[in-house]
């Protein structure tokens, strides 16, 4: 059976992937071929010298970023957390507990190993998003982990070790090599590229796309009626004696 394999960069700390994320699972269930796709999760970190915790709010973050006051930081994340309740998401931006991400990104890939990979990344983001956890904390991740199934010394012993620690950083080289500079971004058989959180309708035209130029359709010659056929509105049919 042919597959379409869709390769998906994020970060368990960007409210846009989380939305996307949404947005996206819309649209593949619109999608005629959905049991035929394969989604790999791609490591991504939007600052990969975080440190471990950061101390401040997510409105501290932002405003000092973008160089704006912590009202509009505040109004700035407000929109976005409208935005996700569109999509059935509850963000407590409020209770999020900034950080480094590398090693979540390194139990996902510990996740894909035990056939958890989809599990482990909604899991990641709705305890950042919504339940305040520190994604960062190993502790927090042991307990993630075991949540998923994941036995809590085998996510411990990959935590103080480096395992993983190469896999993501090849997922951070191949986004490099496709020009992935934000995200979320999708890259859909390693021919089209989608960025950011769209709406289900360009992420379904990109699926349907996709999916045609993959199977282009063949015509099936052999017709005993060349001119039975109607094109433009009107129809032509060859006279009786003709198909005699």
């Amino acid at each position: 059976m042919n597959t379409m394999r869709i390769e998906i960069w994020s970060d368990v700390v960007c409210p846009w992937c989380y939305i996307g994320k949404r947005r996206f699972a819309t649209a593949l269930g619109r999608f005629a071929h959905r049991d035929q796709v394969v989604i790999v999760w791609r490591s991504f970190e939007l600052d990969p010298h975080a440190p471990r915790h950061t101390a401040g709010s997510l409105n501290d973050m932002l405003a000092q970023k973008k160089g704006i006051s912590q009202a509009q930081a505040a109004a700035m994340h407000q929109q976005v957390t409208e935005l996700a309740a569109a999509e059935g998401l509850d963000y407590q931006l409020d209770r999020a507990k900034p950080g480094n991400t590398f090693d979540a990104h390194r139990l996902i890939h510990l996740a894909a190993a035990h056939n958890l990979q989809a599990q482990a990344k909604e899991r990641l983001l709705r305890a950042y998003f919504t339940e305040g956890l520190p994604i960062s904390d190993h502790d927090t991740l042991v307990m993630i982990g075991a949540e998923l199934g994941i036995a809590g010394d085998e996510v411990r012993a990959m935590l103080d070790s480096d395992a993983y620690s190469e896999e993501v950083r090849a997922d951070q080289r191949r986004a490099a090599a496709f020009g992935i500079r934000g995200v979320p971004f999708y890259v859909i058989d390693e021919q089209y590229g989608v960025s950011g959180a769209q709406a289900p309708a360009v992420f379904l035209d990109a699926l349907d796309q996709a999916w045609a130029a993959a199977h282009p359709l063949t015509l099936l010659s052999a017709s005993t009626q060349p001119d039975a056929s109607c094109e433009d509105g009107s129809c032509a049919v060859a006279p009786a004696h003709d198909m005699a």
